[in-house]
């Protein structure tokens, strides 16, 4: 049984009101750790110390410093990824090979950022000669990072190493369904060679991360997850105007015109929808096909969701785990029926697999819910399970118009073989990713965000750690002299 505790000023410690909580493993339900839950009062405790450490000795850290120790902390997560791999499978249900693959992106995550902080530096500006212009680029503060349950640490990869990196201060509160992997890499910060409070874990429930929102002492927070958090957290924020980072999901189109390449497109929206059984936040469940295509399509589909594995994720022939709660598997269950009674088809799934290993734990078939318009629901709200919902359209202008009609606009895919439509399309989404016959890649390279509902703010990229800096301008007269206008 693993049994957490908090890291606060350098210390690893209890509650104070010595509080825990079950995790469970998602598979069968069975209790695998015991997590320290936290309250506003070690929240508080965190950020006091965090402000102490940015108002002292990590002011004096260079950039090459800090550089050194995200090379240093991807170097650790490439020696216990396999741990770390099996920490994220047992707690989130993902296979084990998708959690492998998450960890060697974490850890190229943390060297992108230590490359890009190495190569920082301020640009001097065009002046008069006895004046030094310069525009500096200068840590934020004390930084709330709120994490998701879906990718625990590939998500807190995204906001910590930038975070550090830019010289700034961390609390971190990672969901309080998957904390595993958090912990396990605080463990790992733990062996360097940090000011006490620079990095600071605190587990805990939704009074943790409103602390984190609410504190005078926080000068930025950066929260992904759910809309209605994130609402919370914006209003929360301006308390003291602290910066503010929202990565809150999205309802993503997947857009197949009949001049596509068909085999390659269903494959790609078996992919889109089930990796990881649809809890991503960029998930393809949106299928939108071109009319003349549409019958085909949904017949392939069909041929190929029966013959997905689902299993337990550390099984190497499976391709699909369970979802991560049962709160979520309520939820999808009663999206699938919402559809259903408004006029969908369902063509498959939509339900708990059959057989004695499905009966403990979240499971749910893959499942395909066609004719679906675009005025229901179940095509308008974010489902991150492993759903697809299929809408057929007539051309290009439909299609463009019922995919921009949604208050997301987190990512979309366009498949066609003609590339000045796949430019015109693309240009024309409101989403902050599109993708043109292919669908999930990114890269630490290239920014990730969204428009409208989506969020506020990007991550990775240049911007990325950007994000977590303040923009001065230091103007030095080198050799000052009297004006002599005002009472000379």
């Amino acid at each position: 049984m693993i049994q957490t505790q908090l890291y606060i000023d350098g210390q690893w410690q209890s509650p104070i009101d010595h509080g825990t909580r079950a995790i469970h493993n998602p598979a069968d339900e069975a209790v695998i750790a015991q997590a320290a839950e936290a309250t506003r009062a070690d929240a508080r405790l965190a950020i006091a110390a965090a402000r102490k450490a940015f108002d002292g000795p990590w002011r004096q850290t260079t950039i090459r410093d800090r550089a050194k120790l995200l090379n240093k902390l991807a170097g650790l997560i490439d020696r216990d990824a396999e741990q770390l791999a099996r920490l994220e499978s047992i707690n989130t249900g993902k296979t084990l090979t998708e959690s492998r693959t998450d960890m060697g992106d974490i850890a190229a995550t943390f060297r992108y950022f230590a490359g890009l902080v190495a190569s920082e530096s301020g640009a001097v500006n065009e002046a008069p000669h006895h004046v030094i212009s310069r525009t500096l680029r200068e840590p934020v503060g004390v930084c709330g990072l709120i994490t998701p349950w879906n990718y625990p640490l590939l998500q807190a990869a995204w906001k910590i190493a930038p975070a550090l990196g830019a010289g700034n201060t961390v609390v971190i509160k990672p969901s309080n369904l998957t904390p595993l992997t958090t912990h396990h890499f605080t463990q790992l910060v733990a062996e360097l060679d940090l000011p006490a409070g620079v990095f600071n874990l605190v587990t805990g429930g939704a009074e943790v991360g409103a602390e984190l929102a609410e504190s005078l002492d926080v000068d930025l927070v950066s929260f992904t997850g759910g809309a209605f958090a994130g609402e919370s957290i914006m209003k929360a924020a301006t308390g003291n105007f602290k910066r503010i980072g929202l990565e809150l999901g999205g309802k993503n189109p997947n857009i197949v015109f009949a001049d596509a390449d068909l085999d390659a497109a269903v494959d790609y929206a078996l992919n889109a929808a089930f990796f990881h059984a649809g809890q991503v936040c960029s998930a393809g469940s949106r299928l939108m096909v071109e009319d003349s295509s549409y019958d085909e399509f949904v017949s392939r589909l069909a041929e190929r969701l029966p013959r997905i594995v689902i299993g337990n994720g550390f099984h190497a022939e499976t391709q699909m785990g369970p979802v991560q709660s049962a709160q979520q598997h309520e939820k999808i269950l009663g999206m699938v029926q919402a559809g259903i009674a408004e006029g969908a088809r369902l063509v498959h799934g939509g339900k708990r697999p059959a057989g004695d290993v499905f009966k403990q734990g979240f499971w749910l078939e893959p499942t395909l819910l066609a004719d679906v318009t675009a005025d229901m629901k179940i095509a308008k709200e974010e489902i991150f399970g492993p759903v697809i919902t299929a809408e057929r359209f007539r051309g290009e202008a439909e299609a463009l118009r019922a995919a921009n009609d949604t208050p997301y606009g987190l990512a979309a895919a366009v498949w066609t073989r003609d590339l000045d439509k796949a430019n015109r399309m693309s240009r024309a989404l409101r989403f902050g990713t599109v993708w043109v016959n292919d669908y999930h890649p990114y890269f630490p390279e290239a920014p990730w965000g969204g428009y409208k509902a989506s969020g506020i703010g990007r991550e990775l990229a240049r911007i990325g750690l950007d994000e977590y800096t303040e923009l001065k301008h230091s103007y030095i007269n080198l050799a000052p002299k009297a004006m002599g206008w005002f009472g000379a």
